[in-house]
């Protein structure tokens, strides 16, 4: 153990601290139905034109499988209704935006270099780095909570009041969960998922990080997700109209299980893939996830989790695996996560060759500017015990991941507990 090494020691009996308990006391009691969720969006916004209402089954699902998770504590619960009103808020507020500017329709999306991978496997510190470049367009933290402005905000000079909104909320969050920056980090600046904006068409598995939906990952899982990919480009569309340039750069972990209609969406888009070895991915995911948890659930079931996880992460890895090929050779390319670790800036140099965008002698000082005010690990570093912690069989779990590691030859990481 070195002097910055975080161990989270009761994960599964969690010791709640006073502000803990009283975020938990506060949460209002909650009902997920759709009617509320809707109401609750056209109230704050004065609008009520949510475009096609083919989005009204998946909300409905959404919120039956929050009320079938048993788990979910009253500040979960509040936590899912308050996101599914956001994300219709924002529906409204872009539905409303095309409508006064039908010309967003003929917004081009360029050439966009997307990030897919893993959870915890380097996306998010990649992709911050591309995002240094500002010839790329990216979408921070901030603006993937609330896409579309509030007219009446606008107003030039000082701080978009998206951003302080965003600064005053993570806050809270971090305040809460003091370890959560070390695992995770996301100031409002720090570029976040475009599959976010698939929320505004109650498409993501957004859901699963913050609860147990059983019912809407089967859903999920049984419908193709092209048209929830078309309205996220969309919505692409409109954040490029309000703000250029048109050449985007964008992550998402479930990209991975989704090559294809991420392919048919953007034919043209150069894809980097991320690859980690999936037992160091889920120990630090499942981490974190419990860790949340101590202020979602009414108890936190470490094995149940890591079930859940395990068999996430497998969709993931085999639909990427099943798929892989259909991307075009020429527009992508795959990076092991410990060679990138071992030479940033090599890995750099190939996507941008990939791209055909000239890595200059600015673009390269950004990046490492970047680099020096982010190092791995600056709000420390968290101790993983996968064996102690969930009971996960590593040898077990290696050899259900077998079909991965040999596709992408990837070389296993030390994890705690297991045998040499």
């Amino acid at each position: 153990m070195t002097p910055d090494s975080i161990r989270i020691t009761d994960l599964g009996a969690p010791e709640l601290t006073e502000r803990q308990r009283q975020a938990i006391a506060s949460a209002p009691c909650i009902e997920m139905r759709e009617e509320a969720v809707l109401a609750a969006a056209c109230q704050s916004t004065g609008l009520s034109d949510f475009g096609a209402d083919d989005f009204r089954e998946r909300l409905r699902i959404w919120l039956k499988s929050f009320d079938e998770d048993a788990g979910l504590g009253p500040l979960g619960r509040a936590g899912m209704f308050g996101d599914a009103v956001r994300y219709a808020a924002s529906r409204l507020r872009f539905e409303d935006l095309v409508k006064r500017y039908p010309q967003i329709n003929d917004i081009e999306i360029q050439r966009p270099i997307i990030v897919a991978g893993l959870p915890r496997s380097g996306t998010t510190h990649l992709v911050n780095i591309l995002a240094a470049d500002p010839r790329l367009r990216s979408m921070p933290l901030w603006e993937a909570m609330e896409p579309i402005p509030v007219p009446q905000e606008q107003m030039p000079g000082g701080e978009d009041p998206r951003i302080t909104r965003t600064r005053q909320a993570w806050g809270e969050f971090e305040t809460l969960l003091p370890y959560m920056p070390a695992m995770h980090e996301m100031s409002p600046t720090h570029v976040h998922e475009d599959i976010e904006l698939q929320g505004l068409d109650f498409s993501t598995y957004l859901p699963e990080w913050q609860s147990r939906p059983s019912r809407w990952r089967d859903y999920y899982y049984r419908h193709d997700q092209t048209p929830h990919y078309r309205y996220g480009r969309r919505v692409l569309q409109a954040l490029t109209w309000l703000q250029g340039p048109n050449r985007w750069v964008m992550k998402s972990p479930p990209h991975m299980e989704n090559l294809r209609p991420l392919m048919a969406t953007y034919p043209d888009a150069t894809l980097v893939i991320t690859h980690r070895d999936p037992v160091a991915v889920l120990q630090s995911a499942i981490t974190m996830i419990a860790y949340g948890d101590r202020i979602r659930r009414h108890t936190v079931d470490l094995k149940e989790l890591a079930n859940y996880w395990t068999d996430r992460v497998e969709h993931l890895l085999r639909a990427c695996v099943r798929d892989r090929d259909s991307v075009p050779a020429d527009q992508s390319l795959d990076v092991r996560f410990d060679d990138y670790m071992a030479d940033q800036q090599s890995v750099i140099e190939r996507i941008y060759t990939m791209a055909g965008l000239p890595l200059t002698a600015d673009t390269n000082a950004r990046i490492q500017a970047y680099l020096n005010a982010n190092p791995r690990g600056k709000h420390g570093r968290v101790v993983y015990d996968l064996k102690g912690d969930f009971g996960v069989d590593i040898a077990a779990l290696r050899e259900r991941f077998g079909f991965y590691y040999e596709r992408f030859s990837l070389r296993p990481e030390r994890i705690e507990g297991e045998r040499p």
